[in-house]
């Protein structure tokens, strides 16, 4: 595969999605010139740590590393500290704001995304804080001092497993929400309705229906102010309301982009040579459609796809999506791509947290989630939500009360 194509190969952003691709990039047998390009000063590593144990301070971030610091100058991989301002898909060449120019053979595009920018008078101020970086992060761990008070703006997936590690670490934490329970866009309102409860529990005190519209503070933050009036005090901030696919650099350059930079199956982008993967990447799903994802299992297994299409492959990239997330004791994991649905069907106890819910569109199973149940999709293949996995995989219609029914096996649907 690896002698159709000369190189060099350029990547640009060296997070997950970059460094998956240079490292499967060497494992297919390519052995020309490769350069990653990046912004952020450390080697390419998965974030989940940032809002879970890093963030805790219980657990570094070694395991997490692409590949050793020293396995890219092993391998012939320069990682370059540079911005990328631009592209020239005529002269192959991207363009630095240094003024220099890397000439390439194929590129891909791992530039990910970064924090929305959330429009509040005193968003500026000391204290108020977003999570993406390492550094970010670093001085989020500096603030959180016990019997400290945050206020988590948001209630994705960033602003709930925040609010909860916040929380372990002993801060007096409130989360301001659009809707009326964390996860709910993502999960809906049945099952985020459980993970309001979890966080009750836990302390956290939940601002439900609301938003932040100005942070107030003479040298810092001091407190928020809500659409509705509530005015919180507190120490510090973290805003968590989503990110935006870095698509700057190619946007008026004939590359098509919606909701990031759209490929095909096969990561191709519709200029010749152009690739993309990872969060920035609106991808062609064979099962799903379009979808741009933004969790750490696809960023890994795209960029590994991306590798191989630069190299000739036109297999599709088929990944059934899956993602996990860890909030106190409890762990939820997810398979399928599910962005609406008509009916949850729910296998197992909410009130006790611990099932399996299937979401459903016109019969056809899309998507199912486990709280502490139904094993990790990944690695037990024989668990409920590996085997609902398959029956997305092939367009199942399950009837719902056997998909409910305790005795009934998945397998067998």
């Amino acid at each position: 595969m690896a002698r159709r194509v000369r190189g060099p190969i350029v990547i640009v952003g060296a997070g997950l999605t970059g460094g998956t691709a240079a490292k499967e990039l060497r494992k297919q047998g390519y052995a020309d010139e490769l350069l990653i390009l990046a912004e952020e000063p450390s080697f390419p590593f998965g974030r989940p740590p940032l809002t879970k144990g890093y963030l805790r301070g219980v657990e570094d971030l070694s395991g997490w590393l692409v590949a050793p610091s020293d396995w890219y100058k092993a391998h012939q991989i320069q990682l370059l500290p540079a911005k990328v301002v631009g592209v020239d898909p005529a002269a192959h060449q991207v363009h630095l704001e240094s003024g220099d120019a890397i000439g390439y053979a194929r590129l891909l595009l791992a530039t990910g995304g970064r924090n929305r920018h959330f429009e509040a008078p005193g968003s500026s101020l000391s204290g108020v804080h977003q999570l993406r970086t390492i550094a970010e992060c670093d001085r989020i761990k500096r603030a959180a001092k016990p019997g400290a008070r945050a206020v988590v703006v948001g209630s994705g997936f960033i602003g709930s497993e925040v609010a909860a590690s916040l929380r372990q670490l002993g801060l007096k934490v409130t989360s301001v929400m659009r809707g009326k329970a964390p996860l709910e866009a993502v999960l809906g309102a049945e099952v985020g309705g459980v993970f309001g409860a979890i966080h009750r529990a836990a302390g956290i005190e939940l601002v439900v229906a609301d938003e932040v519209v100005r942070f107030e503070g003479s040298l810092r933050v001091e407190r928020v102010v809500t659409k509705k009036g509530r005015r919180i005090a507190c120490d510090l901030a973290i805003v968590a309301v989503g990110i935006e696919p870095n698509v700057e650099i190619v946007k008026s350059l004939g590359v098509a982009t919606r909701d990031g930079i759209l490929v095909d199956a096969t990561c191709r982008t519709n200029v010749a040579g152009i690739f993309a993967a990872g969060d920035v990447a609106n991808h062609l799903h064979p099962i799903f459609g379009r979808a741009r994802v933004e969790h750490y299992n696809n960023a890994e297994k795209m960029g590994a796809a991306a590798a191989r299409s630069m190299l000739g492959s036109r297999t599709a990239y088929r990944y059934m999506h899956t993602f996990w997330s860890d909030q106190f004791e409890h762990k939820l994991e997810y398979i399928g791509h599910a962005r609406k649905w008509d009916r949850l069907v729910i296998r197992g106890s909410l009130a006790e947290r611990k099932f399996v819910g299937f979401y459903l569109q016109a019969g056809k199973l899309r998507a199912a989630v486990g709280l502490n149940r139904g094993g990790d999709p990944e690695v037990e293949k024989k668990g409920e939500l590996a085997k609902a996995g398959r029956l997305i995989a092939k367009g199942a219609r399950p009837a719902p009360r056997l998909l409910a029914d305790e005795g009934a096996d998945l397998e067998s649907l």
